[in-house]
Protein backbone atom coordinates (compact mmCIF):
# COMPACT_ATOMS: atom_id res chain seq x y z
CA UNK A 1 0.00 0.00 0.00
CA UNK A 2 2.95 2.34 0.42
CA UNK A 3 3.21 2.63 -3.34
CA UNK A 4 -0.42 3.80 -3.59
CA UNK A 5 0.29 6.41 -0.93
CA UNK A 6 3.24 7.66 -2.97
CA UNK A 7 1.12 7.70 -6.11
CA UNK A 8 -1.59 9.64 -4.30
CA UNK A 9 0.95 12.18 -3.01
CA UNK A 10 2.48 12.58 -6.47
CA UNK A 11 -0.96 12.99 -8.04
CA UNK A 12 -1.88 15.63 -5.44
CA UNK A 13 1.35 17.46 -6.17
CA UNK A 14 0.63 17.47 -9.89
CA UNK A 15 -2.93 18.62 -9.24
CA UNK A 16 -1.66 21.47 -7.05
CA UNK A 17 0.85 22.39 -9.78
CA UNK A 18 -1.97 22.54 -12.29
CA UNK A 19 -4.09 24.69 -9.99
CA UNK A 20 -1.13 26.98 -9.37
CA UNK A 21 -0.76 27.46 -13.12
CA UNK A 22 -4.32 28.82 -13.33
CA UNK A 23 -5.40 32.37 -12.82
CA UNK A 24 -8.21 33.77 -10.66
CA UNK A 25 -11.10 32.47 -12.78
CA UNK A 26 -9.52 29.08 -13.31
CA UNK A 27 -8.12 30.16 -16.66
CA UNK A 28 -4.82 28.69 -17.72
CA UNK A 29 -2.08 31.28 -17.74
CA UNK A 30 -0.09 31.67 -20.97
CA UNK A 31 3.03 29.55 -21.14
CA UNK A 32 2.00 27.10 -18.43
CA UNK A 33 1.13 24.20 -20.70
CA UNK A 34 -2.15 22.40 -20.68
CA UNK A 35 -3.79 19.07 -21.23
CA UNK A 36 -3.05 19.15 -24.93
CA UNK A 37 0.21 21.07 -24.68
CA UNK A 38 3.14 19.88 -26.69
CA UNK A 39 6.81 20.39 -26.20
CA UNK A 40 9.07 19.69 -23.24
CA UNK A 41 6.88 21.04 -20.50
CA UNK A 42 3.61 19.29 -21.33
CA UNK A 43 0.51 19.58 -19.21
CA UNK A 44 -0.11 18.29 -15.74
CA UNK A 45 -2.48 15.59 -17.08
CA UNK A 46 0.29 14.38 -19.40
CA UNK A 47 2.65 14.15 -16.44
CA UNK A 48 0.03 12.36 -14.39
CA UNK A 49 -0.63 9.87 -17.22
CA UNK A 50 3.11 9.18 -17.46
CA UNK A 51 3.32 8.71 -13.72
CA UNK A 52 0.31 6.38 -13.67
CA UNK A 53 1.73 4.35 -16.55
CA UNK A 54 5.01 3.96 -14.69
CA UNK A 55 3.29 3.03 -11.42
CA UNK A 56 1.07 0.56 -13.25
CA UNK A 57 4.13 -1.05 -14.84
CA UNK A 58 5.63 -1.64 -11.42
CA UNK A 59 2.57 -3.74 -10.54
CA UNK A 60 2.82 -6.01 -13.58
CA UNK A 61 3.55 -9.15 -11.56
CA UNK A 62 0.51 -8.56 -9.31
CA UNK A 63 -2.00 -7.87 -12.09
CA UNK A 64 -2.62 -11.29 -13.59
CA UNK A 65 -6.20 -12.05 -12.53
CA UNK A 66 -9.12 -12.49 -14.86
CA UNK A 67 -11.05 -9.86 -12.91
CA UNK A 68 -8.38 -7.23 -13.66
CA UNK A 69 -8.22 -8.28 -17.33
CA UNK A 70 -11.99 -8.16 -17.80
CA UNK A 71 -12.48 -4.91 -15.87
CA UNK A 72 -9.63 -3.25 -17.76
CA UNK A 73 -11.10 -4.20 -21.13
CA UNK A 74 -14.49 -2.85 -20.06
CA UNK A 75 -12.76 0.34 -18.88
CA UNK A 76 -10.87 0.73 -22.18
CA UNK A 77 -14.09 0.27 -24.15
CA UNK A 78 -15.89 2.85 -22.00
CA UNK A 79 -13.08 5.35 -22.51
CA UNK A 80 -13.15 4.76 -26.27
CA UNK A 81 -16.93 5.19 -26.38
CA UNK A 82 -17.15 8.00 -23.81
CA UNK A 83 -18.45 10.46 -26.38
CA UNK A 84 -21.23 8.05 -27.38
CA UNK A 85 -19.62 6.51 -30.46
CA UNK A 86 -16.51 4.64 -31.59
CA UNK A 87 -15.39 4.93 -35.18
CA UNK A 88 -13.29 2.12 -36.71
CA UNK A 89 -10.07 4.16 -36.56
CA UNK A 90 -10.55 4.91 -32.86
CA UNK A 91 -11.35 1.26 -32.13
CA UNK A 92 -8.19 0.16 -33.92
CA UNK A 93 -6.10 2.82 -32.14
CA UNK A 94 -7.32 1.81 -28.67
CA UNK A 95 -6.89 -1.86 -29.48
CA UNK A 96 -3.25 -1.15 -30.43
CA UNK A 97 -2.72 0.77 -27.18
CA UNK A 98 -4.10 -2.20 -25.26
CA UNK A 99 -1.85 -4.69 -27.04
CA UNK A 100 1.21 -2.48 -26.49
CA UNK A 101 0.49 -1.89 -22.81
CA UNK A 102 3.22 -3.55 -20.75
CA UNK A 103 0.91 -4.76 -17.96
CA UNK A 104 -1.76 -6.09 -20.30
CA UNK A 105 0.87 -8.23 -22.00
CA UNK A 106 0.28 -10.60 -19.06
CA UNK A 107 -2.73 -11.82 -21.07
CA UNK A 108 -3.07 -13.46 -24.50
CA UNK A 109 -3.77 -10.75 -27.11
CA UNK A 110 -6.82 -12.59 -28.47
CA UNK A 111 -8.45 -12.60 -25.01
CA UNK A 112 -7.93 -8.84 -24.75
CA UNK A 113 -9.24 -8.17 -28.26
CA UNK A 114 -12.30 -10.35 -27.73
CA UNK A 115 -13.28 -8.70 -24.43
CA UNK A 116 -12.57 -5.15 -25.61
CA UNK A 117 -14.50 -5.60 -28.86
CA UNK A 118 -17.44 -7.27 -27.08
CA UNK A 119 -17.85 -4.17 -24.91
CA UNK A 120 -17.35 -1.76 -27.81
CA UNK A 121 -19.99 -3.63 -29.81
CA UNK A 122 -22.43 -3.44 -26.88
CA UNK A 123 -21.73 0.26 -26.38
CA UNK A 124 -22.20 0.93 -30.09
CA UNK A 125 -25.47 -1.01 -30.30
CA UNK A 126 -27.05 0.44 -27.14
CA UNK A 127 -24.83 2.87 -25.28
CA UNK A 128 -26.77 2.97 -22.01
CA UNK A 129 -27.10 -0.81 -21.71
CA UNK A 130 -23.49 -1.32 -22.84
CA UNK A 131 -22.32 1.20 -20.25
CA UNK A 132 -24.29 -0.53 -17.51
CA UNK A 133 -22.80 -3.91 -18.51
CA UNK A 134 -19.27 -2.46 -18.64
CA UNK A 135 -19.69 -0.82 -15.21
CA UNK A 136 -20.90 -4.12 -13.80
CA UNK A 137 -17.74 -5.80 -15.15
CA UNK A 138 -15.55 -3.01 -13.77
CA UNK A 139 -17.16 -3.24 -10.32
CA UNK A 140 -16.04 -6.88 -10.03
CA UNK A 141 -12.45 -5.64 -9.55
CA UNK A 142 -13.47 -3.71 -6.40
CA UNK A 143 -12.76 -6.75 -4.22
CA UNK A 144 -9.01 -6.12 -4.45
CA UNK A 145 -8.00 -2.48 -3.89
CA UNK A 146 -4.74 -2.83 -5.87
CA UNK A 147 -6.64 -4.15 -8.89
CA UNK A 148 -9.41 -1.57 -8.50
CA UNK A 149 -6.93 1.30 -8.66
CA UNK A 150 -5.05 -0.38 -11.49
CA UNK A 151 -8.25 -0.55 -13.56
CA UNK A 152 -8.68 3.22 -13.16
CA UNK A 153 -5.01 3.75 -14.00
CA UNK A 154 -5.38 1.64 -17.14
CA UNK A 155 -8.37 3.72 -18.21
CA UNK A 156 -6.49 6.93 -17.43
CA UNK A 157 -3.48 5.79 -19.50
CA UNK A 158 -5.72 4.93 -22.47
CA UNK A 159 -7.70 8.18 -22.16
CA UNK A 160 -4.54 10.27 -21.92
CA UNK A 161 -2.62 8.54 -24.70
CA UNK A 162 -3.28 11.50 -27.00
CA UNK A 163 -2.06 13.97 -24.38
CA UNK A 164 -5.57 15.15 -23.58
CA UNK A 165 -8.37 13.75 -21.45
CA UNK A 166 -11.72 14.83 -22.85
CA UNK A 167 -14.46 15.82 -20.41
CA UNK A 168 -16.54 12.75 -21.41
CA UNK A 169 -13.53 10.50 -20.71
CA UNK A 170 -12.97 12.15 -17.33
CA UNK A 171 -16.64 11.58 -16.49
CA UNK A 172 -16.41 7.87 -17.35
CA UNK A 173 -13.26 7.58 -15.23
CA UNK A 174 -15.05 9.26 -12.29
CA UNK A 175 -17.99 6.86 -12.63
CA UNK A 176 -15.60 3.89 -12.71
CA UNK A 177 -13.92 5.18 -9.55
CA UNK A 178 -17.29 5.22 -7.83
CA UNK A 179 -18.11 1.68 -9.02
CA UNK A 180 -14.75 0.51 -7.68
CA UNK A 181 -14.90 2.38 -4.38
CA UNK A 182 -11.85 4.47 -5.32
CA UNK A 183 -11.68 8.20 -4.68
CA UNK A 184 -11.65 10.15 -7.98
CA UNK A 185 -9.54 12.80 -6.22
CA UNK A 186 -6.65 10.32 -6.09
CA UNK A 187 -6.45 10.74 -9.86
CA UNK A 188 -7.14 14.45 -10.01
CA UNK A 189 -10.69 13.89 -11.26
Amino acid sequence: MAMWDRLKDQAKGLQQQAQGARGPAGQRQPGTGGPGASGGSGGSKEKLVGLLKSQLGSLKTELKSGAYRDASMAMCALVAAADGSVDPAERHHVENLILQNDVLQNFPPEQLRQRFNKHVDQLTFNFQQGKADAMQEIAKAAKKPVEAKAVVQTGFVIAGADGYIAPAEAQVLREACMALGVSPQEFGL
